[in-house]
């Protein structure tokens, strides 16, 4: 007596491939077969270019926080002025507190900051600015600000005059070498009460730091100008601390507070982007959850098509049935049906999905030219263009997701079709 055929047999995959390309006047579910193709292509794309624009967007979000932002603040929780009863927030010891916080093992930089918001006027035009008092030495390890290929103009020549952001010079029509006033109001104090104090500066260097809202409104004034202009002589507002680590800042807080002394207050980039990164969390979920049941309906298409495969072939089961095929074979022969279709599919979908997250540049820039407009408008997603990150472990979960949701809708009608009493599908041959 022969043996038992061993799973998955060469002829259970002839049978099966043979039932995949059968026409429907043969009684096959070629048409079927097609729609859960493309189903299954379209939904495993869409999950491949989602996955890839939501890592993507947290990448250069991260960056572009990291890349033109302190990691760590340091700042005075402040004490009562005996004169005025007002709370001075500012740092008389700055320069201490710094040496000690540069001890701090992952502390790479630390730098004294005068800040405030003002007004700047160029050419009839205003626009509110935030201006961060900064030496040239530690403007220029701050790699968004400092980058050559976004900036215009010389970083060297920074203590000429101030920088500006892309934005801000955008929004007063500046370019190097003009002109820019400085507005602080209540900047000087009179019998007469407080007059604005107003100081002209030429624009010495543009950066573009990557993010709309940061160079919209940022303006870099040479550390001792901005001690002046503020009537900060001898004192700082700040700290900016950089470390090694960003992404385990939290784990140096304790050594940071301890560094910094007695009504030091801290604030890492983390708490300053918290709602923002909380949200891209939840997004995230929501969307992968909702591309999940996408991918499902996809794959019920291959549930509706084989129940109509195993109906068309009733006969044919039954006639193999009594030359001696197993229920374990007939189960297969239908499994393969199905798993072949996820399978292609699946395989389609990764490579239109990973190419579309490749040249998603050119695609936004064919839309923008067909449509006539602006596809991303970065004063509402802060940055400026749609970056798409392809990640291993994202492709591996879709991949992964679409198979085996295509396997298991694919066992309930494979298992009806092995259970089929040959008896009953030949009684009306």
């Amino acid at each position: 007596m022969a043996g038992t055929p061993a799973p998955f047999a060469p002829f259970e995959w002839m049978i099966a491939w043979r039932y995949l390309r059968a026409k429907r006047a043969e009684g096959g579910v070629s048409v079927m077969t097609w729609i859960s193709l493309v189903g299954i292509t379209l939904a495993v794309f869409a999950l491949i270019v989602t996955l890839a624009v939501r890592s993507g967007f947290r990448a250069e979000f991260v960056d572009t926080i990291l890349g033109a932002n302190a990691h760590v603040t340091v700042y005075s929780a402040g004490h009562a002025d005996p004169q005025t009863g007002r709370i001075d927030r500012t740092l008389e010891n700055y320069e201490e507190m710094a040496a000690r916080i540069r001890e701090v093992d992952g502390v790479t930089r630390v730098a004294p900051l005068v800040r405030g918001q003002l007004l700047a006027n160029a050419r009839n035009r205003n626009a509110g600015v935030e201006v961060f008092g900064i030496t040239e030495e530690n403007l220029k390890t701050i790699p968004r600000i400092a980058d050559p290929a976004t900036a215009t103009g010389d970083i060297d020549n920074f203590d000429q005059g101030i920088a500006i952001g892309s934005g801000v010079a955008r929004e007063l029509g500046v370019a190097l070498g003009d002109t820019v006033k400085i507005i602080l109001p209540g900047g000087v104090k009179t019998p007469l009460g407080s007059s604005p104090r107003v100081k002209s500066y030429d624009v010495s260097y543009i950066f573009s730091a990557g993010r709309y809202d940061i160079d919209k409104v940022r303006v870099y004034m040479p550390f001792a100008e901005a001690q002046s202009f503020f009537n900060r002589e001898g004192r700082a507002d700040e700290l900016e601390v950089m470390v090694a680590e960003p992404d385990h800042v939290d784990a140096l807080t304790d050594e940071l507070i301890a560094a910094a002394g007695e009504r030091a207050l801290l604030w890492t980039w983390r708490d300053a982007s918290k709602g923002f990164l909380d949200a891209l969390d939840i997004e995230d979920r929501v969307m992968f959850v909702i591309l999940s049941i996408l991918v499902l309906i996809a794959a019920m298409n291959i549930t509706s098509g084989l129940i109509m495969l195993v109906k068309n072939k009733g006969r044919d089961i039954g006639i193999l049935r009594t030359m001696g095929l197993t229920e374990s074979s007939i189960l297969r022969i239908f499994f393969v049906c199905g798993a072949f279709t996820g399978i292609i599919g699946t395989v389609a979908g990764v490579i239109l999905g990973c190419l579309f997250a490749i040249y998603i540049d050119p695609i936004f820039a064919l839309v923008n030219g067909a449509t006539g407009g602006e596809a991303w408008d970065p004063a509402i997603r802060g940055i400026y263009y749609l970056p798409a990150r392809l990640e291993f472990w994202d492709v591996m979960s879709a991949v992964g997701l679409s198979l085996g949701l295509s396997f298991i809708v694919t066992i309930f009608p494979a298992r009806r079709a092995a259970r089929m009493n040959p008896v009953e599908a030949l009684r009306y041959e």
